[in-house]
């Protein structure tokens, strides 16, 4: 992969009223191009590995928009760390809007990447807007019926949520709980994987922190992206991680298998291990291939030989 073929510029684009911070990779060619619009999973930033990916998809010849949501990252919006699902949302639906309206874009073929949380997102987000040419869903969380951990743990993290959205009510700070922990810690990510995967994919001196305002858990058992998967009529490609325990494979496969047009690859990892080495080569290489056949401009000769 050279650099040449494709460039990165800081960029910005505003949701609620604040700025959102965003990566626009710009491939080399003439526009418009087609483009990606990317976001991270569950309290991530965009350093946490996006731009490996988005590497990939502008040097196969897509833009890709790479953003951070509010209260995260290099975006605006305090408390900072506060995750909240319709304001996530409405970030992606900023983004969205905002690439579509970019002149170096072709707005008929923007298509949709997530990981994680954000591929639950892109599920919503794909059952919704019909105008996107394609939903790519990694690893995605689908369903928190599938969520594992221990009755006293989810207690533990109950009692947290409700104690933060005190102070949030009050006009207090957040409380905060970790994001990832060794297993039996106080975090919303404990299994065995988890702490030691989401610190693998975090750049030393990065903006990420392990932390979120605990109001969060008191909204997971009310999203399940899975319901909204038979409502998506683009295609989705869901990418399964056979041995994830953070996001089960089952839900990601029924989500697959009720999308009109949704097809899903199974790789033989957990959860944190397709982001990196022979798993992500594999995993970003079906992704491009996927993209290529679904959002990429047809050439002459495919268009002159279709009825």
């Amino acid at each position: 992969m050279s650099v040449d073929s494709f460039s990165r510029s800081e960029v910005s684009f505003e949701s609620g009223g604040l700025r959102c911070a965003a990566w626009l990779y710009r491939p080399a060619g003439s526009a418009p191009h087609p483009c990606v619009v990317m976001a991270h999973g569950f309290a991530g930033t965009r350093e946490v590995r996006l731009d490996a990916y988005a590497e990939r998809f502008a040097a196969a010849g897509f833009a890709a928009l790479v953003f951070d949501y509010r209260h995260f990252g290099a975006s605006e919006g305090e408390p900072r760390q506060l995750l909240d699902i319709e304001k996530q949302l409405a970030d992606w639906r900023s983004a969205i809007a905002w690439t579509r309206a970019l002149a170096e874009i072709d707005p008929e073929r923007v298509a949709i990447w997530g990981t994680s949380f954000s591929g639950g997102h892109v599920l919503t987000l794909g059952a919704e807007d019909r105008r996107l040419a394609a939903v790519v869903a990694q690893v995605p969380y689908c369903d928190p019926r599938a969520a594992s951990g221990s009755a006293s743990q989810m207690l533990r993290l109950l009692g947290a949520g409700l104690r933060d959205a005190v102070h949030g009510m009050l006009g207090l700070a957040p409380h905060e709980i970790a994001v990832v922990g060794v297993p039996g810690s106080l975090a919303v990510l404990t299994s065995p994987d988890s702490m030691p995967g989401y610190l693998a994919l975090s750049p030393p001196g990065g903006l990420w922190r392990n932390a979120v305002a605990a109001r969060i858990v008191l909204q997971l058992p009310r999203y399940r992206p899975l319901g909204a998967a038979a409502r998506i009529e683009c295609p989705l490609l869901v990418c399964v991680a056979e041995q994830d325990v953070v996001t089960p494979p089952g839900p990601a496969m029924e989500a697959a298998a009720r999308a009109r047009r949704g097809t899903s690859k199974r790789y033989p990892c957990q959860h944190f291990e397709i982001y990196l080495g022979a798993l992500f080569e594999e995993a970003v290489g079906d992704q491009v291939a996927f993209l290529r056949e679904h959002v990429a401009p047809k050439t002459r000769s495919a268009t002159l030989a279709s009825p």
